[in-house]
């Protein structure tokens, strides 16, 4: 679990709780009783730490993997989903872009009324 947290940046705790609530399939376990992750578990990690990072809800990020064990008919509601997640993800940057523009204005107005304060 350490390895994986690592690896992944996120916390154990975290990777215990995805499990939990789905997010994870049931990872191996080890005659100890310690999860064992391969390699399709750390890339299943990696995709529900990017659709996290896109502000999908909890609760889509839960129905996703349900789909996923579904199987091919329900790939149009897994791309419906995707779709829609990935229009968010653009409206955000586009609000970050203008948010920037109006943090580079400020940072301009501010070098140039330091620089005419030096002069004067």
């Amino acid at each position: 679990m350490k390895e994986v947290a690592a690896l992944t940046g996120l916390r154990p705790h975290a990777l215990r709780w995805y499990e939990q609530i789905g997010l994870l399939p049931q990872v191996e376990r080890s005659h100890a009783g310690q999860r064992r992750f391969d390699n399709r578990d750390l890339e299943w990690v990696a995709c529900v730490t990017k659709l996290r990072l896109t502000g999908m809800p909890v609760a889509a990020m839960v129905r996703y993997p349900e789909l996923v064990r579904h199987g091919a008919d329900t790939y149009e509601e897994r791309q419906r989903m995707l779709e829609r997640t990935r229009r968010e993800v653009l409206a955000r940057i586009a609000e970050l872009h203008d948010t920037l523009t109006v943090l580079d204005a400020k940072i301009d107005f501010y070098a140039d009324a330091r620089q005419a304060s030096e002069r004067a």
